[in-house]
């Protein structure tokens, strides 16, 4: 009795067998990041819950301005904002509406802290891809042409201006940018909006600012990438320097140097705070800042997750996509 039988040649099981293996690895990765990343959600909700209760002042004294003389109207409003409950109670309750998408009521700005975070939200996302295209780009430049000319003069001119530009604060780089291109020149706006002329002052502070890590990182991952066999081999083998540098060193110095990308992400929206209210322009920072001083509880709250849940959310890309770009990783 004739049996048919499929057979599998020996490639054919073992392609088979490490994608398996790549998938587990992957949802293995993938759920520990994110359990990673609940356990710091919520460390960071209840850090920032009690932080913003240490503030000197009283948001209902805030709201209530020339009316604060009055106690029963205070104690109405604290009622009403539910700021009479035990600390747990307000925790617990704010925690159960973020859970179900409801970040609260803004009684600083008097609508839903939805509203206002999607109001908010685009602006910075405009300001954050702007910043960290610049600030990758220039940092590729600079860091590019310091490792192919390592210890001569340009060497030393980029890692100059790479430090340079690390060590000045963005607040005070985004004065000088204003006094210099949009008070003495005149080529921009001083106050930033959403415009693209609004947009490039704050765009370069923010990514200028962060460049310098970016061309010192790239510089190290090229001239350690330029050391290995492959690259000697390529050279051996009589391969133009161009196409040895873009091919063989290049690529394989771009792994490292996402891991970087993913961390500026996440460094580039909080830096927004701080230039956005330079240039008093709108956004998740400037709003902030300005429920910081409104004493708006809620609002604080709410902002503050969201840019730790999207530096979390960029990590975690960068991550997933290990495996993908360099399968040797999935292996291990």
């Amino acid at each position: 009795m004739a049996h048919s039988t499929e057979t599998m040649d020996g490639p054919s099981m073992a392609r088979q067998l490490a994608a398996r293996f790549i998938n587990l690895k992957f949802i293995e990765i993938l759920m520990n990041r994110l359990i990673g990343m609940i356990v710091m959600a919520f460390s960071i909700s209840v850090l920032v819950f009690l932080l913003i209760r240490l503030v000197p002042g009283d948001p209902v004294i805030e709201m209530l301005g020339s009316q604060a003389a009055s106690e029963e109207l205070a104690a109405r409003l604290r009622g009403q904002l539910g700021l009479d409950k035990s600390l747990p109670e307000q925790y617990w309750n704010w925690i159960t509406g973020v859970m179900h998408g409801d970040f609260g009521y803004s009684y600083g700005y008097q609508r839903p802290i939805s509203d206002l975070v999607a109001l908010n939200m685009p602006a910075s996302i405009q300001l954050t891809a702007s910043a960290l295209f610049i600030s990758v780009a220039l940092g590729l430049l600079i860091g590019a042409w310091a490792a192919v000319a390592r210890n001569r003069a340009p060497d030393t001119i980029g890692m100059g201006i790479a430090i340079t530009f690390m060590s000045i604060p963005s607040f005070w780089l985004g004065l000088l940018f204003i006094l210099l291109f949009a008070v003495q020149l005149q080529w921009f706006p001083v106050v930033g909006g959403t415009s693209l002329a609004g947009l490039v002052l704050p765009a370069l502070t923010l990514g200028i600012g962060t460049m310098g890590f970016n061309a010192r990182f790239v510089r190290s991952s090229l001239i350690s990438t330029m050391g290995q066999n492959h690259v000697m081999t390529a050279r051996a083998k009589g391969l133009s320097r161009p196409k040895v540098f873009f091919r063989h060193v290049m690529r394989n110095s771009m792994l490292p140097v996402l891991t970087v990308v993913g961390l500026q992400l996440g460094n580039l929206l909080s830096g927004t705070v701080v230039v956005e209210t330079v240039f008093s322009r709108p956004g998740l920072g400037r709003l902030l800042v300005d429920a910081i001083m409104a004493k708006d509880y809620l609002t604080v709250q709410a902002c503050v997750l969201i840019i730790a849940l999207i530096y979390a959310l960029s990590n975690l890309l960068v991550d997933l996509m290990y495996p993908i770009l360099d399968p040797r990783i999935a292996r291990r």
